[in-house]
């Protein structure tokens, strides 16, 4: 947009980079507010939530529904930071504009409420307030920080998770070996033919393989003397090495689901249940209200902005086919069938001027309650056949951070507080992949107890770490499983859930996805003699840390 002014001033910021990509990504990040950084716009995908403080913010566009007083309270937060640090008594530069339609009123009730944190209000610290900060904690995989992995970056931004007592290799030397060793185990992720998993690296052919790699790649800073240092064992760190990947690592293959054809889909005609909409035509004068005096302006518009389309369904029609999974072309006629049914709809209480402008002011809200309806009539022929294919036979753990404001809590210990259990973090644990974890409820905790008690190795997937998507109104949402867990026989992906959602659609949708996945994991573990997956969707009265981990997998599994 603006003939390209602002192609490199961009950055987007989500969880789909990795490696230099990522790495240069946070660097931009870091350095937005720098005067030689060209940046000037920031897309992010749930990735800046807090922690993030920059004062050369100037416009938040939240391309959500800000109907959570949190997300409110959070925006309005950003935006308040001064560039200068102070006021610089130039109206333009000293005051928030919030630029509001339906929530309008709502805020400037929330604005005059006594106590609202909207109003400027003098607040004095104690000493307890002013030592209680929040830091951010970056947690990387025990075993990256075993074998001294751990970003610089990390380590130079946030306090790092982990023991660096427990670093497998002191000597630098074997360090940098072990590092190599690394790299190369991980480009054998991409070549499940011959590493189907990390019990693989054992044998001695992948071993071999390893070692030849490392040995052309290892370059001594120093080379010493013949007969007086004799250097570094490659063998016995590459071997080592491996050990620890095998102990540290639950085999999570990469599954990708292709059709062999071509996939016929679409959605079937049907009445749209528009009882509950009531929109009216929007005035098209701005209201500014001062928040500090309560004082009103109205910015008087000189004309309806937007481009006029011939026919009113029209309007709907383009915010439909805005949809990833709405083709215009093998849809039209549905597509104009429910616009016709949305303009008569509005068309039995306003005139023909209103219903033109009802349909262009709320044209995504009127496509969006339409497309969730056509959800409940979708359609996908139902011969063709799906191929699974492995791309990666074992993935490497992610790194993951925390917002922290308390202190490290022992996992066997319930907070007092259980209601507030997200702010905690735990730590203690013996057989996690993680050093620490965050929980959302206490039953989640006690199932912790349990996993670090009775399976070989267990952990919390970050975002991103499986990549298994689930089909939820029209759109593919990433599912990320509460817990991972392996035990001497099989693998378990298990969900604690309250009791009343145990039946949600959207929960079901999760369930079915991943029982899926689990069972293509498990036919692909069958191939060379490996662990069978098994998906457990467990409410949360029925956890408690004297139970038994098969004792809740027996009774709660969904079959595949």
């Amino acid at each position: 947009f603006f003939g390209g002014r602002y192609a490199d001033k961009v950055i987007q910021v989500d969880s789909s980079k990795t490696g230099a990509e990522e790495d240069e990504m946070v660097e931009r990040l870091l350095r937005v507010e720098h005067a030689d950084e060209p940046t000037e716009i920031v897309i992010h995908v749930n990735m800046l939530k807090e922690g993030w403080d920059v004062t050369n913010l100037y416009t938040i566009v939240p391309l959500r529904a800000a109907n959570a007083r949190t997300l409110i309270e959070q925006s309005i937060g950003r935006g308040l930071r001064l560039p200068y640090g102070k006021r610089t008594g130039v109206t333009a530069v000293d005051r928030l504009n919030i630029v509001a339609h339906d929530k309008f009123q709502e805020l400037i009730d929330e604005a005059n409420r006594p106590g609202s944190i909207i109003h400027l209000q003098r607040v004095v610290l104690g000493p307890d307030e002013l030592r209680q900060t929040t830091k951010t904690v970056i947690a990387p995989s025990t075993l990256e920080t075993r074998l001294g992995l751990v970003s610089a970056q990390a380590n130079a931004l946030t306090e790092v998770a982990g023991d660096e007592g427990s670093l497998a290799f002191s000597d630098p030397e074997d360090q940098e070996i072990a590092k190599i060793t690394w790299q190369a185990i991980r480009r054998l992720e991409r070549q499940p033919d011959v590493v189907p998993n990390v019990s693989y690296l054992t044998q001695p052919e992948v071993r071999a393989q390893v070692l030849r790699e490392v040995r052309e790649q290892y370059n001594p800073v120093q080379p010493g003397l013949e007969g007086l240092h004799p250097g570094p064992d490659i063998a016995a760190v590459v071997a080592r090495t491996t050990e620890l990947v095998v102990q540290g690592t639950i085999d999570i293959p990469r599954i990708l689901v292709v059709p062999k054809g071509e996939v016929r889909s679409g959605f079937r005609p049907f009445t749209l249940d528009l009882k509950g909409v009531n929109y009216q035509p929007m005035s098209n004068d701005l209201w500014v209200h001062y928040l500090h005096s309560n004082a009103t302006e109205i910015l008087r518009a000189t004309g309806a902005g937007g481009i006029e389309e011939p026919r009113l369904e029209n309007y709907v029609v383009r915010a439909l086919i805005d949809f990833d999974d709405v083709p215009y072309d093998a849809n039209a006629d549905l597509l104009y069938g429910l616009a016709s049914q949305v303009v008569s709809h509005l068309g039995a209480y306003l005139d023909e001027e209103g219903v033109e402008r009802v349909v262009q002011e709320h044209q995504r809200p009127l496509a969006n309650l339409v497309h969730v309806q056509m959800q409940d009539h979708y359609w996908e022929d139902d011969q063709v056949e799906y191929e699974v294919q492995i791309s990666r036979g074992f993935t490497a753990l992610k790194e993951t951070a925390f917002a922290q404001s308390e202190p490290t809590m022992d996992f066997r210990v319930s907070p007092a507080d259980k209601s507030s259990m997200g702010k905690y973090l735990f730590g203690g644990f013996q057989r996690c992949l993680y050093p620490v974890a965050k929980f959302q409820s206490d039953p989640e905790r006690a199932l912790s107890v349990i996993l670090d008690r009775e399976s070989e190795k267990w952990f919390r997937p970050p975002k991103g770490q499986f990549q298994l998507y689930y089909r939820w109104r029209g759109d593919q949402p990433e599912y990320q499983p509460d817990f991972v867990a392996e035990t001497s026989a099989a693998i378990f992906m298990l969900e604690p859930k309250r009791r009343t959602e145990m039946e949600d659609p959207e929960v079901l949708a999760k369930r079915d996805a991943a029982v899926a996945w689990c069972r293509h994991a498990s036919e692909h573990a069958a191939t060379y003699g490996g662990k069978a997956w098994t998906y457990a969707l467990i409410p949360h009265d029925a956890i408690a840390s004297n139970m038994t981990l098969n004792g809740l997998v027996e009774r709660w599994a969904v079959k595949a």
